[in-house]
């Protein structure tokens, strides 16, 4: 299947971009906006001229033309055909190209089924769901026996819940069918979750290019450090097994409490936008719970981060201007701190 190479590539805002993308991977591209994603998207697909050189396998795809690259795309505004229905948006690619009437059915059915769409063969795009459109899109992309599919922010119309659910979904179907995939999205959450690896571009350049526990445990550059939320990372010095699927970790003065998979654990990353703090002592269970005293406060336009000492660990958390405010922080102020369960990473011995 195939495997994308990218050297020397500059457009817009793109600036030499050299990139390999691995036979199969889920690759997902992760930067602010106007960084150059969906530009690289549109090169890979050839819908754009550029400077530099495209191979699939080796083969110079500079001079074949988008119809003929053999690749997928599922755009931002998925551009469902309206006056079809979900049969025929799917299948339409397939009689474009030529395919025998037995052959579409077949490749139509399998997509169906594959993506839990087949109930809804007869209705129009409009009587759809969010995530019914999506799955939709997703199979017409591909129905074509495509081997390369571009998603451009496929999870931005979703909610959070059916989000998650459906990069699930989505990630296993695309290891399923040997797809090599890139896709453009902005939650660094859901990159994790779904990539193989993660690109980090900032101003048209490669910050860097690595697995999402490498981004999060070894940011390459201030740029991927700042925008991943410049993480806390806490090294693990003895842990115990409290009961099936968590184990509780020791760093320092703090217990922590997090899901475990039994794999060794040797760091655990906490991101300072999931790390709460309080001037008054939170109801609840005392997990994850801790006191601390304030040590630096640095405001950042709209936000604050706040340093907190946590024995002989010392935490960042960041928060909105205008809870700091509220709560009236200030160095040297004993303050509680939470953080969630089920927001931890971790980095395996």
């Amino acid at each position: 299947m195939p495997r994308i190479e990218l050297k020397n590539i500059s457009k817009y805002v793109l600036h030499d971009i050299n990139l390999e993308i691995k036979d199969k991977e889920l690759l997902a591209l992760v930067g602010p906006n106007g960084a150059g994603k969906s530009t690289l998207l549109n090169i890979i697909a050839g819908l754009i001229n550029y400077s530099g050189e495209v191979f699939f396998d080796n083969k110079r795809m500079d001079r074949i033309p988008p119809h003929k690259r053999g690749v997928g795309y599922l755009f931002q505004d998925l551009a469902l055909f309206p006056h079809l229905n979900v049969f025929s948006n799917i299948a339409y690619g397939l009689k474009i190209q030529g395919y025998p009437a037995k052959t579409i059915h077949k490749r139509v059915a399998e997509l169906m089924d594959a993506l839990n769409i087949t109930k809804l063969k007869e209705r129009y795009p409009l009587s759809l769901s969010g995530g019914e459109k999506q799955r939709v899109a997703i199979a017409r992309a591909i129905a074509p026996f495509q081997k390369i599919l571009l998603l451009d922010e496929p999870f931005s119309g979703l909610d959070p819940q059916t989000s998650k659910y459906f990069r699930t979904e989505l990630g296993e179907l695309l290891k399923r069918l040997e797809i090599t995939s890139v896709f453009v999205i902005h939650d660094l959450l859901g990159a994790e979750e779904l990539a193989d690896r993660i690109a980090i571009i900032h101003n048209g350049r490669i910050e860097q290019l690595a697995t999402p526990k490498d981004i999060f445990f070894n940011p390459g550059t201030d740029v991927v450090s700042e925008f991943i939320g410049m993480p806390n990372i806490l090294n693990c010095d003895d842990c115990h097994i409290l009961s099936s699927g968590l184990i509780e970790i020791i760093s320092g003065d703090m217990k922590i409490v997090l899901p475990y998979e039994g794999t060794g654990i040797k760091k655990i990353a906490i991101s300072p936008h999931d790390i709460f703090i309080s001037d008054v002592k939170p109801p609840g269970p005392a997990l994850n719970r801790y006191r601390g005293i304030v040590t630096e406060v640095l405001p950042i336009n709209s936000t604050t981060r706040v340093r907190v000492a946590i024995g002989n660990n010392k935490l960042l958390a960041e928060l909105q201007k205008s809870t700091f405010d509220e709560m009236r922080i200030e160095v040297g102020k004993e303050i509680y701190v939470i953080i969630k369960l089920r927001r931890l990473r971790y980095f395996e011995v």
